[in-house]
């Protein structure tokens, strides 16, 4: 038996460590590291609430919007302000192109160029894959970064710029938008939706959205060639590598929902467990620090009434990121997630037969770019430029409000107190939090430690590439974990 440290990861935003014993030629246990910290809640004591949309879309440069509306959220339920049509449909817009972009570059720049590592070289598609996903030499990286530079048009003119805009407010966007622009957004639609059903899946999005179950997805795989299609491609390698076999967890899965619309929201919230969805009940989440490096709460306590006080001395302590849980359970949030609970019927049918693993967590992340890309063009359609597109939000002295919304990675929530026009209290529990949490009070462990275990370990391996492969499927964002 013997224990290692794996990491840091590169291509990951901000800083991660995996320690993971190894017996057998496999991973026994796990420990995911977290070790930097920041401290934004800190940082909000005591300000004005309006300055959170300025600080917490700092967060994080990758997911700034998300940080963004959570924020917005927050204040608009504190102050209880109701924001006009356009400005739900504008911000949902805004915060759909960062969600699509994140899902777009993490599958092409930080997870397939995996399968371009030498230890793969004997694999008879070793050559292809190394000639399109290659790190930063593949001619895959030309081709998406223009694709991804096209499509985030779209950000400038509707936020203004990214990362960091300020046009995201609690009464909805502060730009509105002139009717020649509806053609420019939908133009800038139509050439993402171009690139994806020549290059990504190779066929119309409405019909790859037509695969309901396992057996019309391999059919699908079979009718056409992986060099033309870079999702047929991920599904070959799916299944040389069993990748559905690898990176299991409890499969109990939580989303907020989100892109809210006159009261719904087009992605559903809720809990799935036992094969069943279950109502949310956002006062069951709690956060638990007996294994983080913090003090302050002897007990796992809500947002509302938790603190983050650092002291890197705790004995038990080894990450910086505390363990959420709902009704003192573990969760997995993501894609996977949220296209389960949504209904997703191939979703649906791969976590039935296989539950939560590395295969199904990026196929979930793919076929979401073309249900969100769809409802993108017709919340532009929907657009009156003659209407107004943000409410005025007011202040109010006293109060507390929370926002909860889906990042690319998972689940987003604010929460944040308020008191003689201060902020008392905010708290933030971002995606790879719930996710990369460490153990909690009676020891039970977080999603990616959960998923670790069991994973191969090749003769001779400093940096396992099965571990890899499990990390880069949950796209770990460290920064916004230890905000």
């Amino acid at each position: 038996m013997s224990r290692t440290i794996v990491g840091p990861f590169n291509r990951v935003e901000g800083d991660l460590e995996v320690q993971i014993e190894i017996d057998q030629g496999a991973v026994k246990e796990a420990w995911v590291v977290s070790p930097m910290y920041r401290g934004f809640e800190q940082i909000l004591h005591g300000k004005d609430p309006r300055d959170a949309l300025i600080y917490t879309p700092r967060i994080c440069g990758i997911c700034s919007v998300s940080q963004s509306i959570a924020s917005a959220e927050a204040l608009a339920h504190a102050v209880g302000v109701v924001r006009p049509r356009n400005g739900e449909l504008a911000l949902n817009l805004i915060h759909a192109c960062e969600n699509l972009a994140d899902h777009f570059t993490h599958f092409y720049l930080f997870f397939m160029p995996d399968f371009a590592r030498e230890i793969y070289r004997s694999e008879p598609w070793f050559e292809a894959v190394a000639q399109r996903f290659k790190a930063v030499k593949g001619r895959a990286a030309g081709d998406v970064m223009q694709a991804r530079a096209e499509f985030m048009h779209l950000m400038g003119i509707m936020a203004g710029k990214w990362p960091h805009t300020l046009g995201i407010q609690p009464g909805g966007s502060t730009r509105g938008i002139e009717a020649k622009e509806k053609v420019r957004l939908l133009t800038i639609l139509g050439g993402f939706r171009r690139f994806l059903e020549q290059r990504l899946f190779g066929a119309p999005l409405e019909q790859v959205l037509e695969i309901g179950n396992q057996q019309q997805l391999d059919t699908w795989l079979a009718s056409g060639d992986p060099a033309e299609s870079d999702f047929r491609r991920l599904l070959q390698l799916s299944n040389d590598l069993q990748l559905d076999q690898l990176g299991k967890t409890a499969n109990r899965f939580m989303s907020y929902g989100v892109y809210p619309l006159e009261g719904e929201r087009t992605f559903r919230s809720g809990v799935w467990y036992q094969g069943k969805r279950k109502k949310l009940n956002s006062e069951r989440i709690t956060e638990d620090i007996s294994h983080s490096w913090m003090e302050g709460q002897n007990e796992p306590q809500h947002p509302y009434h938790g603190v983050t006080l650092p002291n890197a001395d705790v004995d038990a302590g080894y990450t910086w990121c505390k363990a959420p849980r709902l009704d003192g359970e573990v969760v997995e949030v993501g894609a996977l997630a949220r296209q389960l609970i949504d209904g997703q019927s191939l979703i649906n049918d791969l976590v039935s037969a296989g539950g939560s693993n590395v295969r199904n967590r990026m196929i979930a992340r793919l076929l979401e770019i073309p249900r969100v890309l769809i409802e993108m063009e017709q919340w532009v359609r929907l657009l009156k430029p003659k209407e107004p597109f943000c409410s005025d939000s007011g202040v109010k002295r006293d109060s507390e409000g929370y926002g909860l919304t889906e990042a690319a990675r998972g689940s987003l929530g604010h929460w944040v107190r308020i008191k003689n026009g201060r902020i008392l209290n905010y708290q933030i529990i971002a995606p790879t939090t719930w996710n990369f949490s460490p153990r909690d009070q009676n020891g039970v462990s977080g999603p990616l430690e959960q998923a670790l275990i069991g994973a191969p370990v090749r003769e001779g391996e400093k940096e396992p590439v099965a571990v890899q492969h499990i990390v880069r499927s949950f796209d770990p964002c460290m920064v916004c974990t230890v905000h």
